[in-house]
């Protein structure tokens, strides 16, 4: 039989904005991999599909050359929410399975395995997303893990690092046992380095807490601390006195330094200088000025509350910082009060606390915002992705074109409550 995995998106997305704006949620990190990685690595055997929102069908093909991508072929599928933190026991429980069945948790779709005489009912909703409102099948009520909101991957980081650890280290070969220098190695079991990888004297990893999984070509300059559970990307660099705290991923191609705790950084952003990062969430091609600081923790203690689809909503987090969409800069001395978002494509400056909320395309001071202008966004773009050796190519181009008309809504209520001209 030609059995097919697929992961798909659902109406959550919007839950997972502004980070979803430029990519499918099954292309978020949490620990060491991206979503989708952690499913595939529980189907091996099975063809790859990913299922996305239309207008980023053409990025993820570019991305994903050996997957299908909106194409449902095969003559049974495994469906997989892109929400899903899967279980080795959901696994097996579906792999046995032998009839067609839908299995929901909480009100939607976790999964479900379909053979193709029922695959032509499945029909796009929205664009993009799949429903299975018109199959009538078996289905089963599981309690599985399944990330509701942006900040749960804050929340799941560090387990899922302990996790991934476990699972890629395997066949894989450890430099951790090379000697470094100077440098120094606590619970070195429990660290992985990877091949390339050049750690100065007078660096301290510590796997006391938890595993620390170190990519290939990272440099880890002098003086500068990781405390596991972490993960360091490939080819990334940690300067000199950065303090990388517990549950903090780190995506290829970063540069960070300053204090970094509990947060997850996607691949070719950049923290380069001091100031504190806690509990925060930043998409790629991100830059932080020199000693732009955000707050985690109320100084009552209370649980934080974020602006989210203009609504208010209570996290239930007691600490939770900064959530950052692509492509965002902010100034020096910039500060962020505890759950503040920042769209896609916006440039923070100047003093004050800006608002909790940023909308995308923003462009100014905590006082005054104006539009950042789309031609001078992707420009800044450009110039951005080609000092990383990247095209910005027509997909990059029409991506932020589409984002722009997308956020056209969001920027309306941000001008009416006063904060962009």
């Amino acid at each position: 039989m030609n059995s097919s995995i697929c992961i798909f998106e659902d109406e959550k997305y919007l839950n997972f904005l502004p980070l979803c704006y430029s990519r499918p949620v099954f292309d978020l990190r949490c620990g060491i991999n991206l979503l989708k990685e952690k499913v595939f690595r529980h189907f091996k055997s099975q063809n790859k599909i990913l299922y996305c929102r239309d207008y980023l069908v053409e990025k993820v093909k570019s991305e994903n050359p050996k997957f299908l991508v909106n194409e449902l072929k095969g003559d049974e599928i495994i469906f997989i929410n892109a929400r899903l933190l899967l279980s080795s026991d959901l696994v097996r429980e579906i792999k046995k399975e032998k009839d067609d069945i839908i299995y929901y948790s909480e009100n939607s779709v976790a999964a479900a395995k379909i053979s193709k005489k029922n695959l032509n009912v499945v029909f796009e909703k929205f664009p993009g997303i799949l429903s299975f409102q018109e199959l009538q099948l078996r289905s089963m009520k599981i309690k599985t893990n399944s990330l509701n909101y942006i900040w749960d991957l804050i929340k799941e980081n560090g387990n899922q690092i302990v996790s991934d650890y476990y699972a890629v280290i395997k066949n894989q070969k450890n430099f951790a046992g090379r000697k470094f220098d100077g440098a120094y190695l606590i619970n070195k079991k429990e660290i992985f380095i990877g091949e390339g990888t050049k750690i100065y004297p007078t660096v301290v990893i510590d796997a006391s807490d938890g595993p620390v999984y170190i990519g290939k070509n990272v440099t880890i300059l002098p003086n500068s601390a990781i405390q596991g559970p972490a993960f360091i990307g490939d080819n990334s660099i940690i300067k000199m006195k950065a303090s990388i705290y517990h549950d903090t991923s780190i995506g290829d191609v970063c540069k960070v330094g300053g204090e970094v705790e509990g947060s997850i950084i996607h691949s070719y952003s950049n923290k380069q200088h001091d100031g504190f990062l806690g509990h925060a969430y930043l998409g790629s091609f991100v830059n932080l000025g020199a000693d732009t600081t955000n707050s985690d923790l109320k100084n009552n203690y209370s649980k934080v509350s974020v602006m989210l689809n203009n609504k208010s909503i209570d996290t239930g987090m007691q600490f939770l910082g900064l959530i950052m969409g692509d492509h965002s800069k902010t100034g020096i001395n910039t500060m962020f009060n505890t759950g503040t978002i920042v769209g896609f494509a916006s440039n923070i400056f100047g003093t004050g606390f800006p608002p909790k909320y940023v909308t995308s395309f923003a462009w100014g001071t905590a006082d005054s915002f104006e539009t950042h202008d789309l031609q001078r966004a992707m420009k800044t773009a450009e110039i951005v992705m080609g000092r990383r050796k990247i095209e910005f190519g027509s997909i990059e181009k029409k991506l932020f074109q589409k984002i722009f008309e997308l956020t056209e809504e969001e920027r309306k209520s941000f001008r009416e409550s006063k904060k962009l001209s």
